[in-house]
């Protein structure tokens, strides 16, 4: 399969994504809810209204700015926006490793990073035995410094990134099997003359879900669909840490094998991408002339033929020279 020149392409599924996006933000804003209240809120109103002047650029960034994360969804609408946002960000994701084909990153010298115990590490876990702690003037003075940088951490609002890797399945994973609470069993006995407790109804599809970790992915989705340049450098340079940090591995392997020593494991990514499905597809591969199936969204095409990019990006094939 040869691609040639993807910008084309990425630029179309960028826009068609947008469009998604956008979608997911509609429905979403006429479907949250009051905070705490079970209540619809705003229902049925869409509080996106294009600016005159405003550029295709920031049209997702204004709507998702109205995506208040103190607000609820229920339970259908909640599934049903995770149901399009899953290969929404596979497609991103892939759009974005495709994009970084090229890009060249120059890394500074590696240097074995020297770590210094936090103190506020260590007084917290003698205070947790009980013990008296007692510092010096400078390590006081670094105690609250540490303290007070926590403190800012804390205080800075929360910003979640598009992740440039797939989640893997750990394959050794016990599937456990729970019982809803609506359907424990109760154990009585024949004397047992203690009132009846009724169960708790079984979940409702109107049940209201916190929809704070959900516009935190909307954003983030929407952050890198309009700078899906600057994600390209931030996955290009995130693959030549990784690639030196997997060479620098293979050499103390090698050098530790050839001394007799214990080989030290380290377990790293060896690709973005895990393999099968993509997550969230239901397409496995791409193939522009096979028949379309009823169940095959649009997004499952674009996330196929993204995945078939972002491996030639990543594997191009070698050329035979025989």
């Amino acid at each position: 399969m040869e691609f040639g020149d993807a910008s084309t392409t990425i630029e179309r599924y960028r826009q068609a994504l947008k469009h998604i996006l956008l979608m997911l933000v509609g429905m979403a804003e006429m479907g949250f809810c009051k905070a705490g209240a079970g209540e619809p809120g705003a229902g049925g109103q869409l509080t996106f209204f294009p600016q005159k002047g405003a550029t295709a650029q920031n049209e997702v960034r204004a709507e998702k700015s109205k995506l208040s994360p103190a607000l609820t969804l229920p339970r259908h609408l909640y599934r049903a926006i995770l149901l399009l946002l899953r290969p929404a960000e596979s497609a991103a994701r892939r759009l974005i490793i495709a994009a970084a084909q090229g890009i060249v990153v120059t890394l500074p010298p590696f240097r074995p990073r020297k770590l210094k115990p936090k103190i506020s590490d260590t007084v917290a876990a003698m205070r947790r035995l009980g013990l008296a702690v007692t510092l010096s003037r400078e390590d006081f003075a670094r105690y609250e410094a540490e303290r007070k940088a926590a403190e800012r951490r804390a205080s800075r609002p929360r910003r979640l990134n598009l992740s440039l890797l797939d989640a893997l399945k750990y394959p050794f994973r016990i599937r456990r099997k729970y019982v809803p609470a609506h359907a424990v069993p109760r154990i009585r006995s024949i004397d047992d003359d203690a009132p009846r407790i009724p169960l708790p109804p079984p979940p409702s599809q109107n049940d209201p879900i916190n929809a704070a970790k959900l516009t935190l992915r909307l954003n983030a989705l929407g952050e890198a669909l309009d700078d899906l340049p600057g994600q390209a450098q931030r996955f290009a340079r995130w693959k030549a840490r990784n690639d030196a940090a997997l060479t620098r591995d293979r050499a103390a392997r090698d050098a530790a094998a050839a001394g007799g020593k214990p080989v030290p494991v380290r377990f790293r990514r060896f690709s973005p991408l895990r393999r099968g499905r993509p997550p969230g597809g239901r397409l496995p591969r791409f193939d522009p002339d096979a028949p379309k199936r009823k169940n095959i969204r649009e997004v499952d095409e674009i996330l196929a033929h993204a995945n078939a990019m972002a491996h030639y990006a990543l594997e191009p094939p070698r050329r035979n020279t025989s």
